[in-house]
């Protein structure tokens, strides 16, 4: 009897050790990759050995470790889907006894974890660890910016804990609920990744829906277009005498009109990205012009069509059945049955829609006018806005697998914390949630794909004159004058 429990004890433990060196394993990679897209981004600084230098290659690895994290929450539910669909199919296979219930289950509350670490603890701390200087009166230096920095945290977790305490108060004024939220650890944390959860599914409902519509602009600037009644040697003819013209006019500047040659520089940089991309379009194959890009637009239509369908396929499930809820639904369990009416190619959709989406809500994220200064730039890219980023794309990626489960794009249920949000069990807030992204999706899409119907109409009624003449005034507003400066009319 004896022997058997140190036997069970012994494969407990070899069982959590594989484990934990597999999440170390996937984390390591993720870290990796996370690390060579900021440095591709993130302003070259001087190599000295500074005080400052030193914070921010701190702040740098925060940094690279919360991307790190967002990437996992990401990868989370495709990751489960696809494994449960293996498991499902090769139940007895020797080779994937690593993959299992509990490593899967594993994965998610550390993604949870660790969403909150980041969240709360390690991306403020970046945020306050760069901008400090130390207390006045204080020795200057990294104890003493250390210093600023805890106080910082420790006074932003009292008013977290004070805001969230009143926002309780007045949305439940119960006292159980009250006295639950002195438990730091099992219920304000969890309240407040919950809150925290809800307005990341409130952003995606804001991004996703402008970057389904956007997708298809930054695709047709990716991809080669046709060439339908264009004569390309035309226009680079055109665009090459306009190039000559201009490094003329540059070249006859004199070196004290200082705003017409930054200018003329602009508008050089301008005209010779313009006969790259019309020297690109002559260079491509006919199978790249004529095949890939309409192939690639039918792609993105299906994609976006079958995203809206699902979502109202979700819509009357919810108002038939009540297992379509988020939370609440206990599912079969990992490896035991296939959550896809069409088994594998279902859940193969599944992910490729679950990364569209992921894909859509961070172009449309940079898309927004609020956002659009966040838009990272290569080489050129301060640590305070790369730490805006992290904390924007762990915001969205941590509402992925909510936002995914909620508009029924998978049936996959919930794990750890994630499922334990309070707010996936109010039918009105989930149905809500379904008709605006039913709706805000298509009329972004109509939006888009009438624009051009709405050009000709406009210039029809006469209406284009309008915008002619605002666009004309304003340029002319900031008209440069012969000093280099700008002449206000």
């Amino acid at each position: 009897m004896e022997a058997d429990e140190v036997t069970i004890r012994e494969q407990n433990f070899h069982s959590q050790v594989r484990e934990y060196t597999i999440c170390f394993l996937l984390f390591a990679v993720l870290y990796i990759v996370s690390y060579f897209v900021i440095t591709r981004y993130k302003r070259k600084a001087d190599e000295q050995e500074d005080e400052d230098a030193i914070v921010n290659r701190i702040s740098l690895f925060l940094s690279t470790f919360t991307l790190a994290v967002s990437a996992g929450a990401v990868l989370l539910l495709p990751f489960s889907i696809i494994s449960n669909e293996i498991l499902l199919s090769f139940p007895q296979n020797y080779y994937i006894q690593w993959l299992n219930g509990s490593l899967i289950h594993g994965l998610w509350n550390l993604a949870s974890l660790f969403s909150n670490l980041c969240l709360f603890v390690l991306m403020p701390f970046a945020f306050f660890f760069l901008e400090s200087e130390g207390f006045a009166g204080l020795k200057k230096g990294i104890r003493a910016r250390i210093l600023e920095t805890l106080v910082m945290l420790i006074l932003l977790g009292l008013l977290i804990l004070g805001i969230v305490w009143v926002a309780s108060a007045l949305i439940d004024n119960d006292a159980t609920s009250m006295e639950s939220l002195y438990d730091l650890w099992e219920f304000y944390l969890p309240y407040l990744y919950s809150c925290i959860s809800l307005m990341g599914c409130l952003l995606l409902l804001l991004c996703t829906p402008v970057g389904l519509s956007r997708m298809f602009t930054v695709m047709g600037q990716l991809l080669v277009k046709p060439t339908i009644l264009e004569d390309l040697d035309e226009q680079i003819y055109i665009i090459t005498l306009e190039e000559e013209a201009i490094q003329r006019r540059l070249n006859g500047v004199s070196s004290t009109m200082e705003y017409n040659t930054v200018a003329l520089r602009q508008e050089l940089e301008n005209v010779k990205s313009m006969k790259t991309k019309l020297e690109r379009r002559k260079k491509a194959s006919a199978w790249e012009r004529n095949l890939v890009y309409p192939a690639v637009m039918i792609l993105l239509l299906i994609e976006t069509s079958i995203s809206v369908l699902l979502v109202a396929c979700n819509i009357l499930c919810l108002l038939i059945d009540e297992t379509a809820m988020p939370k609440g639904s206990g599912g079969p369990g990992i490896g035991n049955a296939s959550l896809s009416t069409f088994g594998f190619v279902g859940a193969a959709l599944e992910i490729i829609l679950i990364f569209y989406l992921m894909v859509s809500s961070v172009v449309g994220f940079y898309s927004l006018r609020f956002f659009g200064n966040f838009t990272p730039r290569k080489d050129d890219t301060t640590m305070t806005k790369i730490i805006g980023n992290c904390v924007s794309i762990l915001v969205l990626s941590s509402a992925l697998p909510v936002m995914s489960r909620t508009l029924g794009i998978t049936r996959f249920d919930l794990l750890g914390d994630f499922g334990r949000f309070n707010w996936l069990g109010n039918f009105y807030i989930v149905l809500s949630y379904n008709l605006l992204f039913a709706i805000v999706t298509t009329l972004c899409l109509v939006r888009k794909f009438t624009s051009a119907v709405r050009e000709e109409l406009f210039k029809a009624l006469g209406l284009d004159k309008l915008h002619l003449s605002n666009n004309r005034r304003d340029s002319e507003t900031t008209k440069p004058s012969a000093n280099g400066h700008q002449k206000t009319l």
